[in-house]
């Protein structure tokens, strides 16, 4: 039995090495096929990957967990551009943004925290003069806004939340964080989603982001998942989502007390992802100054599902905070 489970350990080592090349491949037509769209700023010797474009006042969009800065740059952002200075970010770890110093080395299974996370791409903003933002996040960069505003009350205009998280949880999550999050699993199986994960499967995972809508025409081919399944973004992800609640719990109980700007919560009421019962509904009784907009039937991306709604929020959140 013994020499069986020797065999059995060697043989899934063997297959883990030979799946090192066909990762690096992959990796490699990743950077080739979805270079950076913007611009790389250095922040204290960490990349940080920043699109901007228009005029007015400044909006900050932050993206969710497992995503990059095309989730905006696909559509929303286009649109904010009209009438915004729109900047997007890609966060630690995800599309062309570097992890922060002393995270994703081996044996580091500790997450960059939303406060870390918002620290850098501050500094990232300051660089490129972004003033008293608006800043908008969707699903785990909600939490990441809210980090934000906690940090900088003063200078940060208003919040706005697309399917945010906000707040603790009860149970436990995906069983594929705890996974991809862990050292022995971020040395085992993400190299083998990196380098077997089938196309096909890749794009029924983005598909079941957007239930019970579709994603939009062009979607999958235009965000690039595979930037997504890349090693270190896998374990980044990983390692932030499964870290994550304890954060939640410190932040939520300074919000009463610090986040006086107008916050505006967009929340599709078909969330299995981000329950709006769990966090936007129970944020909205708990501040004064939380408005929540209701989409009925609408699922986790609810800034796809409906752009004027998003649009609209923001417009409210601008109007409010006194920038039109």
């Amino acid at each position: 039995m013994a020499a069986k489970l020797i065999w059995i350990a060697l043989g899934a080592l063997v297959l883990i090495a030979g799946c090192g090349g066909l990762a690096n491949q992959r990796e490699e037509q990743a950077r080739a096929e979805y270079p950076p769209i913007g611009q790389l700023l250095n922040v204290d010797g960490t990349q940080v990957h920043a699109w901007t474009r228009g005029s007015g006042p400044d909006v900050v969009l932050l993206h969710g967990a497992g995503g990059n800065l095309r989730d905006f740059t696909f559509d929303l952002a286009k649109r904010l551009s009209r009438t915004y200075r729109v900047t997007a970010f890609d966060r630690p770890g995800l599309g062309w943004t570097d992890r922060l110093p002393g995270f994703g080395g081996t044996g580091n299974t500790r997450g960059e925290s939303p406060v870390e996370q918002a620290g850098l791409l501050q500094k990232a903003a300051a660089q490129i003069d972004i003033r008293n933002p608006i800043v908008v996040g969707h699903s785990y960069g909600g939490a990441v806004a809210m980090a934000w505003g906690l940090t900088q009350p003063k200078d940060t205009a208003a919040l706005v939340l697309f399917a945010g998280v906000s707040l603790p949880w009860l149970g436990d999550l995906d069983t594929y964080y705890d996974i991809t999050g862990s050292a022995v699993g971020g040395a085992t199986l993400v190299p083998l989603i990196t380098a077997l994960a089938p196309q096909g499967r890749i794009d029924r995972a983005v598909e079941d982001v957007f239930a019970p809508q579709s994603a939009p025409e062009g979607y999958a081919a235009y965000i690039g998942p595979d930037l997504t399944i890349r090693r270190a973004s896998l374990r980044a992800n990983g390692q932030q989502v499964r870290t994550l609640r304890p954060h939640i719990v410190e932040m939520s109980a300074r919000y009463r007390t610090v986040l006086t700007m107008p916050i505006e919560l967009l929340h599709g009421t078909a969330d299995t992802t981000v329950g709006i019962s769990i966090h936007s509904e129970p944020l909205a009784r708990m501040l004064p100054n939380a408005r929540l907009t209701r989409l009925p039937s609408v699922g986790h991306m609810p800034h796809h599902a409906d752009p004027q709604a998003a649009i609209a929020a923001i417009d409210r959140a601008a109007a409010r905070a006194g920038l039109r």
